[in-house]
């Protein structure tokens, strides 16, 4: 009974838990094409400063940190959009399985699914979060081009993130759920 209790869609504790963390890791592996598309549109000027910089710059001087390298600077920043990748995976392989215990079959491929979820990532964090704690202005007053490579990127995660963790649900998740 106590293994049930405040499980997504009724499954074990531990099922939920090996869904999160298989969901992590494919947000975290989905960060990586995601960030060579920013860095991509960085280098042909279309980003100004990368957002997950300045939003690390952002943190570091509510924090009080104000004497940190740029170096040091990077490797937080990169460490944090991971990060946030990572939860980002937990949150849609969560859903899916919630949604896929309660009957509802999500139409499309994974990829298609999980590109919806990158633009649902986007407009919470570019025209929610990011604006409301003044870090960069919401998508519509912001530079065109950013937020068109961040739509792109956010496209390319959410499409890496719906294939590898539909790969994860093929190969590991279904034989449990048959057993």
């Amino acid at each position: 009974m106590l293994s049930r209790m405040g499980s997504p869609g009724g499954g074990d504790v531990g099922e939920v838990a090996r869904r999160a963390a298989g969901g992590a890791l494919a947000g975290a592996l989905a960060t990586l094409p995601m960030s060579a598309v920013m860095l991509v549109a960085q280098r042909r000027g279309a980003m100004g400063s990368q957002p997950p910089e300045r939003v690390t710059e952002e943190a570091l001087g509510r924090a009080g940190v104000d004497d940190a390298s740029e170096g040091s600077q990077n490797v937080a920043a990169s460490v944090a959009h991971l990060a946030f990748g990572a939860a980002g995976g937990s949150a849609f392989a969560l859903m899916r399985h919630a949604l896929g215990r309660q009957g509802v079959d999500l139409p499309g491929p994974a990829a298609v699914q999980g590109s919806l979820f990158g633009l649902a990532v986007w407009a919470l964090s570019y025209q929610g979060w990011i604006p409301a704690l003044g870090i960069l202005p919401p998508a519509d007053r912001d530079r065109r081009d950013r937020q068109r490579s961040m739509v792109a990127a956010h496209l390319v995660y959410g499409g890496a993130l719906g294939a590898l963790e539909a790969e994860a649900e093929r190969r590991c998740w279904r034989s449990d759920d048959a057993g």
